[in-house]
């Protein structure tokens, strides 16, 4: 068996998933797990399938169907493993927005070793006042030996000068 990461953009319009799902359908493929959203006027994402080793080059064929009416699709092995070690944390970070939000966090989770496993970020507006809100939504995985008190006090460290609210919570694997 293969699996296989199909990373997409294109202009948005109907019918782009089903063109996606009819591609790997037609391989032999299953579809396995996905992100997909519209993001700045394009449909971007992911999506993850295991289909046959040698349906492959079916897929790649299909595929080239979808490129062809405007979907960029690339495909890309992906890597087999048992799951990372480490304990697993989700955080969410709620503030005004304004630039370097998401590289102040990803510059604090970097310094203490945490690897960021899923990370959603969205504006919103704030009810009272009307200013933009920005959130982030991660899962992280943690190295062997650091625990969520450690994330914690990273990310509180940098909360004041980003004026940021935190939750943080341990996390199953989903």
């Amino acid at each position: 068996m293969a699996t296989l990461i199909l990373s997409v953009v294109g202009s948005d319009r109907p019918g782009l998933t089903q063109a996606l799902a009819r591609a790997v359908f037609s391989a032999g493929g299953n579809w396995l797990e996905s992100h997909l959203s519209q993001l700045g006027g394009l449909y971007v994402g992911s999506v993850l399938v295991e289909l046959g080793a040698d349906d492959v080059e079916r897929l790649r064929a299909a595929v080239a169907e979808v490129d062809a009416q405007g979907l960029e699709v690339r495909i890309a092995p992906a890597i087999e493993g048992n799951g990372a070690p480490g304990e697993a944390v989700r955080f969410s970070v709620v503030g005004q927005d304004q630039p370097g939000i998401v590289h102040q966090v990803t510059s604090a989770l970097s310094g203490i070793g945490a690897n960021i496993e899923a990370f959603d970020t969205r504006l919103s507006t704030e009810p009272h006042s009307g200013a933009p809100l920005f959130h982030i939504e991660a899962r992280l995985r943690l190295p062997g030996g650091l625990h969520a008190d450690a994330v914690q006090a990273a990310l509180e460290a940098i909360s004041g000068e980003i004026m940021v609210d935190i939750a943080l919570a341990s996390s199953e694997d989903d």
